[in-house]
Formats: structure tokens, C-alpha cells, sequence
């Protein structure tokens, strides 16, 4: 008998609603509703719409009616960003945006609060200025009313699951990206959060991945004239949802989950928190059955729709895959940039950032669209090699198979050079690894599938997966020494 679900899975520019039908072999997907996702600055703050997209979210209920009965839904989202709300459950104001200035310097700050090597230590994350931590830093310097105000501190899939049932939870993956949580014990840290001088009653129990919420409340379903239904916490973290995706068969693995943002890492039982991995500044984040992500978050295919977005300012309209024609037509291994580097961060001008950084780097200047693309997908591929060697220092594992998921996928041309660049097989797919595992957890929690590896052998056999084999590997070698030049390394 079918089971149908809902996933909602949430990025940093769009959504979707998603509906998820498992025949007991195979999940097959189908698209609700689409939606834009973007930000909106008023008076030099960042803001997310977050009221439009609860929006969004009914109307992917209301479209889901011609199902019939649809036994959960289940939400997944970016990490880090978060809304307040107050004792009678108000909104105090709409959540910021991770890239939105506020949080510039509190880095710096936060070592004066509380040592280095001790934050590292007792959080395992990578320490990046958009963290949860540094967000809430700001507001302990600069706006302390709003933080007395507040009742409880909700990440985003979180809030939007309060929205729904009125229950407030914090599900564990979503919280091991905020920084604020002791990564071996699995709860809150009260010595970062009395550090930082956040105030503890704010946060909220941590339940499991896979955890069922609550139902649909009364006034939801009045005003959507829907059913009852139960609302999963999944894998809330997007990153999260899509590891359990990740078709491998090996329990040792090193994955690529790749979008706006790519994370490039392995599964572990248990974290990994040492010297090492504190100056590569590698993070470890919760997953389903507390296992852990010790992974490096890399800027992803921003570079490239930034680009694409700056094109069309300038009157020039360009599909994806004319993109990716274009950049095959480049010459190859001409010039890099480090996309991580932090002018290529915020939006604007990226193409012309990156021709001065290949100027102030001695390199040949990109001057084409398709030379600009080529750059941003080989500089990336080499970046994936670089935290791939890292990654491999720290465990003391080697991994053949590099498993990429994620809409990355879709361009051949990123995931031929990923495979040149590491020297090792690509296996590229599924596409919609963050929908599957959500759909998937929700399945779990519903006793209708039984572990996690029948989950992702189940997903490997519903999606298609290609496999990339490594070509010209004295060439790449060459070049990337001088990428490693290049990043300073």
C-alpha cells in the first residue's frame, strides 16, 4: 500500500513543496509548488521573508489535497539563522540573514569571552562568522532588549514546525551548526552560552532527528479546511537531510553534498576534535542516529549564480547549461581564485572580482563568460581536493569513491573536473538528495522503512546515478600546485 508524504525543503534562494510516494521499493517524487526565496534589506539589516514563506508552506498544503491522505510533512532548511519569539508565541521581529553585516568582528570578540582552543573543544564547529553564536553575540552587544523579550530561540525549521503545531523544539542537526552546542554530550552548552552572555532560558529542548513534533494544529487546519497531520522534525539541517541520501555501501565514505553552499566530509560515530582539525577549522555536525558529519563547508555554485545574476543586470540572459557550454569551450586549467576567499562571499560583482583577483594573483585575467565559469568550476574542484586531503589527515582514512548529491550534479562539466582534480570516482546523484532524505526520515519515523541503510539503499534504486572516472591526472597535478600558489597554501 503507497504512503505519501510532504517535504518542504527550504535554500538559501528558493523552496519547494515536494510530495514523496513510497511502494515499499522505491520513493517516487513530485514537485507541489516552487517558490523565489529572497532576502529583503530594510534600513541596512538583512532580512528573511519569513512570513511569505509560511505562506508558501500553506500553499503546498492546499495543493497536496488531491492526494488524498498524506500521512506527514517534514521541513528542512539552511543552517544557522533563527527567529525569537515572545511568551505568547509572537514573532519579535523577522529573522536576519546569515550574510547580513551584524556579525562582522564578533568572531574576534568571542576569544576575548572564552579561549580558542576551549570553544573549538567543546563545540567541534568551524568557526565562521554567520554561526548561530556570533549572531546572538551581536544582539547581546548591540540589541539586549529584544534577547530580555524573548521566550525561546527558534532555527528556521524549527520555527516554521511552531508555526504549525504551536510546539517549540530544537531538532539536533539543525543545532550543531549554531555553535552553542557541546558536540560529544549532544545538548546546549552552558559554559559557551554564559561565556557568550546569552541568556539560557532561550533555548529549547533538543529532540532527535526523526522525532515526530506534533499534528497539524486546530487553526492550520481550520484556515486550510486540511486533516490532522503529524509533523516529522527530520534531519532539519539540509545538509543533514541530504547524507542520508548518500548512496554508499562502505561504512567509510567521504561525501559532497553540493549546492549554493558545498559540504565536502565523511560519517562518523563519533566526533573528531583535535588540534588538527581545529586549524583546518573542520566542523562536526549531528545527524540521524547522533552520527556525525566531520565536514568543511566550502562556498559552493554561489559563485556561479551570483555571476549568472550580474549577467542578467548587465542585459544578458543565460541558461545554466549555456553556461556550461560556454565554460567547455575554455581553456582548461588557465587561471583559479579561492572560493572561499571573502570578497567572493557577499552579492555583487563576482566576475569582476574574480578577474582582479587573478590579476593580483600574477595569473591570466578570465575575460569571456565561459573563461569566468571555467574558472569558478575548476578552482572548486581543487578546493574539493584540498579539504579532501584534510579530511584524510584527520581520520587516517583514504576514500576511492567521492559520492557528490545535490543539484551540483546537474553540470557534467563540475563533477568531470571534481573527478580530475581528486584523482579518484565520482559518483554523482541523486539530484534531490536533501527531498529524498527528508522524505525518507519521515518514513523511518513511521516504522514503513527500517534502518538507514535500507533507507539509502532504497533511495540509490529510485534516482540515477552516474560515475566519473579521473582523466589527465598529470595535468591536474601540475595545476594544482599552482593552486595551492595560488590560496597561499
Amino acid at each position: 500500500m503507497e504512503k505519501r508524504v510532504l517535504a518542504f525543503d527550504f535554500g538559501a534562494s528558493g523552496g519547494r513543496a515536494m510530495c514523496g510516494t513510497f511502494d515499499g521499493e522505491k520513493i517516487s517524487i513530485e514537485e507541489l509548488h516552487r517558490f523565489s526565496n529572497d532576502p529583503v534589506l530594510v534600513n541596512g539589516t538583512m532580512y528573511w521573508d519569513v512570513l511569505r514563506l509560511f505562506h508558501e508552506i500553506k500553499q503546498g498544503l492546499i495543493r497536496a489535497k488531491k492526494y488524498g491522505k498524506i500521512e506527514s510533512l517534514g521541513i528542512d532548511t539552511w543552517g544557522v539563522d533563527f527567529g525569537l519569539v515572545d511568551e505568547q508565541g509572537r514573532l519579535l521581529e523577522n529573522p536576519v540573514h546569515y550574510r547580513d553585516v551584524r556579525t562582522a568582528g564578533m568572531i574576534e570578540k568571542s576569544f576575548r569571552k572564552i579561549d580558542k582552543e576551549r570553544f573549538y573543544r567543546i563545540t567541534g564547529n568551524q568557526f565562521m562568522e554567520l554561526n548561530t553564536a556570533f549572531q546572538l553575540l551581536s544582539l547581546t552587544e548591540e540589541r539586549k532588549e529584544l534577547l530580555e523579550r524573548a521566550d525561546q530561540m527558534l532555527l528556521m525549521p524549527d520555527l516554521f514546525n511552531f508555526f504549525l503545531t504551536g510546539e517549540k523544539k530544537a531538532e539536533y542537526s539543525i543545532v550543531s551548526t549554531t555553535q552553542l552546542m557541546d558536540a560529544k554530550e549532544g545538548c546546549w552548552s552552558k559554559e559557551v552560552i554564559e561565556a557568550l552572555g546569552i541568556p539560557e532560558h532561550i533555548f529549547p529542548e533538543i529532540i532527535p532527528s526523526g522525532t515526530r513534533v506534533g499534528e497539524l494544529s486546530d487553526a492550520v487546519c481550520q484556515e486550510l479546511e486540511l486533516d490532522k497531520m503529524d509533523v516529522i522534525a527530520v534531519a532539519g539541517h539540509d545538509t543533514q537531510s541530504a547524507m542520508i541520501s548518500v548512496p554508499a555501501k562502505e561504512k567509510d565514505f567521504i561525501f559532497l553534498s553540493c549546492g549554493t553552499w558545498s559540504l565536502l566530509g565523511t560519517e562518523l560515530d563519533a566526533p573528531i576534535i583535535s588540534e588538527k582539525s581545529r586549524n583546518y577549522n573542520i566542523t562536526n555536525e549531528g545527524g540521524y542516529e547522533k552520527k556525525v558529519s566531520f565536514l568543511k563547508n566550502i562556498i559552493g555554485l554561489w559563485c556561479i549564480q551570483e555571476s549568472r545574476r550580474q549577467w542578467m543586470r548587465e542585459g544578458k540572459e543565460y541558461g545554466f547549461g549555456e553556461l556550461e557550454e560556454l565554460a567547455r569551450k575554455a581553456q582548461p586549467l588557465k587561471c583559479f581564485i579561492d572560493p572561499d576567499a571573502p570578497e567572493f562571499t557577499p552579492a555583487g560583482n563576482i566576475p569582476r572580482r574574480i578577474r582582479e583577483f587573478c590579476q593580483r594573483t600574477g595569473q591570466e585575467i578570465p575575460e569571456t563568460v565561459g573563461e569566468i565559469v571555467r574558472c569558478i568550476d575548476e578552482s572548486l574542484a581543487m578546493k574539493y581536493r584540498y579539504v579532501k586531503e584534510e579530511i584524510q589527515e584527520c581520520t587516517g582514512k583514504t576514500y576511492e569513491t567521492l559520492y557528490m548529491v545535490g543539484g551540483g550534479t546537474q553540470s557534467r562539466l563540475l563533477c568531470e573536473c571534481t573527478a580530475n582534480a581528486c584523482g579518484c570516482t565520482v559518483s554523482a546523484g541523486p539530484i534531490e538528495a536533501t527531498v529524498l532524505g527528508n522524505i525518507a526520515l519521515q518514513l523511518l519515523a513511521q516504522k514503513e522503512i527500517s534502518t538507514l541503510e535500507e533507507a539509502r539503499q532504497i533511495i540509490a534504486r529510485s534516482q540515477e546515478i552516474r560515475q566519473f572516472e579521473p582523466e589527465n591526472e598529470r595535468d591536474w597535478d601540475e595545476a594544482y600546485e599552482r593552486f595551492q600558489k595560488v590560496i597561499g597554501k
